[in-house]
């Protein structure tokens, strides 16, 4: 389940990037496997191998101890995540990208409560979602204190691979938590669950304008169409956004 969620991803960034380029400068073959390579090996370097590496100098230089190294590496790894977020929602283009976000994530909570859908109903829901992909990031982050605290200290390049090989055990765990939360009614525990993730979102979405949520809608009822039509490539109307 987890890895058809991620190459459904990677199939739509992948639309995405060559509609965006043209029919002239597609992305793909060799380049698109260098891309993704170059853009997953960054992404672990940055937000796991670091966090470690910084942690594990602390604990040899000014004493840290080793018990609380997966608490430490968690308070490093949000802060890199969040200060990342904060800095690239600060670029105009990709501004725009997370109003399209805020679109998105209207047009699932507007369907998946039964409302109509048009601009003006639509409008009038949150910009947050429980299953969205900063939530996914969020998640992963409370899960690795958990398993890399009780993998417990160890040297330097145990660690690091430790890091790069527990990767896929931390996303499956945020996945199905993820799930399980957005099975829940709603109330407060729910709110409970999920509200750290709600909270983060703001950080990835802005309030889009109305051509944005129509562009939302036209887009979720294409989905829809393309779904009743049996197409692999797209999954069911109430999919994590």
């Amino acid at each position: 389940m987890l890895w058809d969620a991620l190459v459904l991803g990677m199939r739509a960034l992948t639309f995405s990037a060559n509609v965006q380029t043209g029919e002239d400068n597609k992305l793909e073959g060799a380049p698109m496997t260098l891309t993704l390579v170059f853009s997953l090996t960054l992404g672990i370097g940055l937000f796991f191998l670091l966090p470690a590496g910084v942690v594990y100098m602390a604990e040899t230089t000014i004493g840290i101890p080793g018990t609380w190294h997966g608490l430490a590496e968690g308070i490093v790894r949000l802060g890199l995540i969040v200060g990342y977020l904060w800095a690239v929602g600060r670029i105009p283009d990709v501004e725009r990208v997370f109003a399209y976000h805020g679109a998105e994530h209207k047009t699932i909570n507007a369907y998946e409560a039964g409302a109509a859908l048009d601009v003006d109903t639509v409008a009038s829901f949150p910009r947050e979602h429980a299953r969205c992909g900063t939530a996914f990031l969020l998640t992963v982050v409370v899960f690795s204190v958990l398993v890399f605290s009780a993998v417990g200290p160890m040297p330097l390049l145990e660690r690091l691979a430790s890091r790069v090989l527990l990767l896929p055990i931390l996303a499956g765990l945020a996945y199905e938590y993820i799930r399980f939360t957005g099975r829940l009614s709603p109330g407060r525990l729910a709110r409970v669950l999920s509200g750290p993730s709600l909270a983060l979102q703001r950080l990835t979405t802005r309030e889009p304008e109305r051509d944005m949520i129509e562009v939302a809608i036209a887009a979720f009822r294409a989905m829809q169409e393309r779904e009743a039509e049996g197409d692999p490539n797209y999954g069911r109307g109430g999919a994590s956004p």
